[in-house]
């Protein structure tokens, strides 16, 4: 990142920060005040947002979230505008938006009408389904083989909320367990206290990439349900997500979406140099395109 990074505490605890008192003001009048735009990231999220060593994030939403800041400082007229970079979980990420704690996340939140209540969403930057991780001598190849098997996934995901309503649908009875965040969970799986971890597709290969032994894991199963990426920001904030849309829209009609698409998805990453060898989907192809906002059903 090009600022090293800086959590602010007292806020993160509800401080009497100026930020946390103009949560309610739109965001750039927040942030031209202040000079400063707190993003999110998250610490496990492959290729999308991951941490190399204890400082420093890198990933495909990590360079949308730069390239937004970017665009900030433009309309800002701000060229030294500071970044404050907080990291978030799938627990903690849409109150502390919400509350004023950060302003933007990029990270692999999945855009939803029920998150939509709460938050606004950015142009869908991609799109996920829940597959199934797990270990090759598993003896599972898909959901019908979870009956009365440990399933794991990250507290809050829908991809949690998925599975038990496919088990319920389907009259598999699936035993749940959470882990605090992705890395949590697939050593949930890698110490045998559970037999598969549900996640999007796109966090299983990343996971699985950059695990302890990549070749004792596979991913199986049918895609559930197509799910949608987008940054969030504070939701009745037209003017900030424009910017954001306005950012997306840029990258995606001048190439670079394309091109940062590849760096992450179809080259070698780090910090392994794996290689996820994952093309682009036929709906974010069209995406490209059509450049919609719209939740998962």
């Amino acid at each position: 990142m090009k600022t090293p990074f800086k959590i602010t505490y007292a806020l993160i605890a509800g401080g009497l920060s100026v930020a946390a008192a103009g949560v309610h003001a739109e965001t750039l009048e927040k942030v031209a005040a202040t000079g400063t735009i707190t993003v999110a990231y998250r610490e496990a999220a492959v290729p999308f947002s991951y941490l190399l060593g204890p400082h420093k994030a890198v990933g495909f939403s990590v360079d949308l979230t730069e390239a937004i800041v970017d665009d900030v400082r433009s309309r800002l007229k701000q060229p030294g505008l500071k970044v404050e970079y907080i990291p978030v979980t799938g627990q903690n990420r849409i109150p502390l938006l919400v509350n004023g704690t950060y302003d933007l996340e990029c990270g692999s939140t999945t855009n939803t009408s029920m998150r939509g209540k709460e938050v606004a969403f950015s142009i869908n930057f991609f799109y996920a389904g829940t597959r199934l991780l797990t270990k090759r001598d598993s003896g599972i190849n898909g959901y019908g083989d979870l009956a009365k098997k440990t399933v794991a996934s990250t507290a809050g995901s829908t991809n949690e909320k998925v599975v038990r309503k496919h088990g319920a649908d389907n009259n598999i009875d699936v035993q749940m367990i959470s882990g605090k965040d992705y890395a949590d969970a697939l050593q949930l799986v890698e110490n045998d206290r559970a037999s598969a971890l549900a996640l999007d597709d796109v966090l299983l290969f990343g996971l699985r990439a950059n695990s302890r032994n990549p070749s004792s894991l596979e991913i199986v199963g049918d895609t559930l349900q197509v799910e949608p990426y987008a940054c969030m920001v504070r939701k009745d904030d037209a003017e900030f997500k424009k910017l954001v849309d306005g950012t997306i829209t840029r990258l995606m009609k001048s190439g670079e979406f394309t091109r940062l698409y590849k760096k992450w998805f179809e080259s070698p990453i780090p910090p392994a140099g794996v290689n996820l060898n994952m093309p682009m989907s036929e709906p974010l192809r069209a995406n490209i395109k059509t450049r919609s906002d719209k939740p998962a059903q």
